[in-house]
């Protein structure tokens, strides 16, 4: 009764109608709705001009050939461009499982140039010579003799290509520091408090560089080509260099000096011990700004299998015949499921060997194709008057 009561005495002092009649609340419910109606704009309020296609068999047919016949030359354009490269893969993962003596490489693949497609060549073999003990890091190393059975070049790229490796991983790419990599050179309490934990230090020490990405770098050496015992023609030795590896404007991201004033009191990655030791010395730091290896690794792939530039030829021809390459193995990849392989490769002006797009421009143009003659056939068979008012339901007889 007291609620009643108070609602009768709040009406009485305003003289409004609580029960929602009075001229008070209606006012109140147009102030409400004024407030939250868009503006009297032809946009907000949807007046805005507005013209929609009729589509008619005279309009879509010739659309759906015309969209096939600009795509099917664009496809087949990219698609030549692609068949002028030369490239070879050889997987070289379990090269630790070989012996000593040749025997044949189980995997690999030869993807020649159209012009040298008749071109043979005899299988790829490998040998193991396992590093001696107490060597830290290191399997071993890895001899690979291959054929090239046409001439290559100039220019020739050799690639390192991985599987099953996830540089996309969120943690993993954002795991660096950027003012260690500028020469801010952070302390250890710095780096803990930011995005290269676990890798920030190493007994009180920072560091450098830290994070995962640097840590996991692919360390493997990959030597220049030799000719094989008894080869005729090919280079006595076809040597790569590193320089130019790298995407412009890399090295700007890093620094000759790291800008620790004590060198000994900062850690190398605990994978670079084997190359640094447990830490830096005046006469042997890494100098980020002059690596492209380290650059193009810290680049991070959008898919879990890549390829990495390691070297390049801009000068020479790569001259067919048998060669040799000494691979120092040090990178781990059946942790991880993951498999490493040699590329050896020429490039075009689409780049290096990739079919899909020509052929994925081809095969949409021929579905336009095959879509307008299916359509065109429809229409010429059994045609439709646009807008027949005979075809509504309500039209129709009765069943």
């Amino acid at each position: 009764m007291n609620v009643f009561n108070r609602k009768n005495k709040q009406q009485k002092q305003t003289g409004l109608n609580v029960n929602g009649n009075g001229d008070a609340d209606d006012q109140g419910k147009e102030k409400k709705g004024n407030w939250r109606r868009p503006a009297n704009t032809a946009f907000k309020q949807q007046r805005l001009k507005a013209w929609q296609p009729i589509l008619t068999p005279r309009t879509v047919l010739p659309t759906l050939f015309i969209i096939g016949l600009i795509f099917a030359p664009i496809g087949g354009l990219l698609v030549w461009g692609s068949n002028l490269v030369s490239e070879i893969t050889l997987d070289y993962t379990q090269c630790s499982t070989a012996s000593s003596t040749p025997s044949d490489l189980p995997n690999f693949t030869y993807k020649l140039r159209s012009a040298d497609s008749g071109a043979t060549w005899t299988n790829p073999q490998w040998s193991f010579v396992a590093a001696p003990a107490g060597a830290e890091g290191q399997q071993g190393t890895c001899t690979i003799a291959f054929d090239v059975p046409a001439d290559m070049g100039p220019s020739v790229f050799v690639y390192y290509k991985l599987t099953n490796f996830f540089q996309n991983h969120r943690r993993y790419v954002k795991s660096l520091d950027s003012n260690q990599l500028q020469g801010k050179a952070p302390d250890a309490s710095a780096l803990s408090k930011g995005n290269c934990a676990p890798l920030d230090s190493i007994n009180n020490l920072p560091i450098y560089p830290c994070g995962l990405i640097a840590n996991s770098i692919y360390n493997d050496t990959i030597g220049n080509l030799s000719a094989s015992a008894g080869s005729t023609g090919a280079a006595a030795n076809y040597t790569f260099t590193s320089s130019g590896i790298a995407w412009p404007g890399e090295a700007k991201k890093y620094v000759s000096n790291p800008g620790y004033a004590n060198l000994t009191q900062v850690s190398p990655p605990p994978n670079w011990h084997a190359k640094y030791g447990d830490t830096y010395n005046a006469s042997s730091f890494p100098d980020l700004q002059a690596d492209e290896h380290f650059q193009n690794w810290m680049r991070t792939a959008g898919l879990p299998t890549f390829t990495k530039l390691y070297g390049r030829n801009d000068s020479a021809v790569l001259p067919k015949g048998r060669y040799e390459v000494v691979v120092q193995m040090n990178f781990p990849v059946e942790m991880f499921g993951g498999t490493k392989s040699l590329v050896i490769s020429t490039v075009s002006w689409i780049g290096g060997k990739n079919p899909f797009l020509g052929w994925a421009y081809v095969g949409t143009a021929a579905l336009f194709v095959l879509l307008a003659v299916i359509g065109l056939v429809w229409h010429c068979v059994k045609p439709r008057r646009l807008g027949d008012m005979n075809l509504l339901s309500w039209n129709q007889p009765a069943r």
